[in-house]
């Protein structure tokens, strides 16, 4: 069995990526991509579940999600129905939502971002204790000390 494996040619670029996949920026992009996806799928939650009905209520009971202007076709009530009428709708709403999806992500990215750049600061505010001296270090102090004694 392990004469087979001698016997497998393995490309050189498969090394090349290997190394270039586990490249710790590569690992905390992919990271930062699926909690990306996983953050998205909350901020549309909170835009279309919390904020648009309190907005809503607020300017008159307005569902953000059936505004829309009909530029051909029937004139139904709802933005589905004229979709599935086969209507050619102007989606006003559907826009103001990917609006306020937008500006909360935006103000959430820039509190986050704001709230990791204070706690970094104060991690480097910290006095770190210095390091012990290598042995080779050691070993020139010790000969600096040396010669010294003997000029003096």
């Amino acid at each position: 069995m392990a004469d087979i494996k001698s016997h497998v040619h393995t490309p050189g670029w498969v090394g090349e990526f290997r190394a270039f996949i586990m490249r710790g920026n590569v690992v905390d992009l992919a990271v930062g991509v699926i909690i990306g996806a996983a953050f998205t799928a909350i901020v549309n939650s909170l835009v279309k579940d919390i904020f648009n009905p309190l907005l809503g209520l607020v300017i008159g009971g307005i569902d953000f999600s059936n505004l829309f202007v009909t530029l051909k076709g029937p004139h139904l009530a709802t933005l589905a129905e004229a979709q599935k009428a086969g209507a050619v709708t102007l989606n006003i709403g559907l826009f103001l939502n990917a609006v306020i999806q937008f500006l909360i992500m935006a103000m959430v990215i820039f509190w986050f971002v704001k709230m990791l750049t204070r706690l970094h600061g104060q991690a480097e505010a910290a006095p770190a204790a210095p390091p012990a001296p290598t042995k080779t270090e050691v070993l020139l102090e010790q000969i600096r000390d040396e010669l010294a004694a003997r000029k003096a």
